[in-house]
């Protein structure tokens, strides 16, 4: 599989595991899913930290910490049609590459990526994700160490 460089804005295929699942013990995401890679952070001895957001079908329970993907840009990601949402107020923190990358095209072993958000997208993500980050804060299931 071909993996691009960690960037934020990208949108990977992933075995994303939420946060309750994480409280509750679980060490496996239960379904491989989009999400949006919201920081990549390169240490002194090069390795990489990623901090990526779950995109999901189900609509929010709290809509102020999410964003909706609009069609055009699930078209442009070669998604499907559904209403979507980008959530901000939890993210899976890991280190790049990472066991739970997933191919993003079913058949295809070329990658594991479906391309960038529009950088207004992200810029809106983003600074949703940076203004939860303090006061509240977002919470973190942090999975390879």
């Amino acid at each position: 599989m071909a993996l691009p460089q960690p960037e934020p804005g990208l949108v990977i295929r992933y075995a994303y595991l939420w946060l309750d699942e994480f409280n509750e013990g679980r060490e496996e995401g239960g379904k491989d899913r989009p999400c949006a890679i919201v920081a990549a952070i390169s240490d002194e001895g090069g390795t990489k930290r990623v901090l990526c957001l779950p995109v999901t079908h189900r609509a929010p329970s709290r809509p102020e910490y999410a964003v909706e993907i609009p069609p055009a840009v699930k078209r442009h990601l070669g998604l499907d049609d559904a209403r979507s949402w980008i959530i901000v107020d939890e993210h899976n923190e890991f280190i790049w590459p990472g066991p739970d990358l997933r191919r993003a095209r079913d058949g295809d072993d070329g990658t594991v990526s479906y391309g960038f958000l529009p950088p207004g997208l992200f810029a809106q993500v983003r600074r949703l994700f940076l203004s939860l980050n303090p006061p509240r804060g977002t919470q973190s299931a942090k999975r390879t160490q």
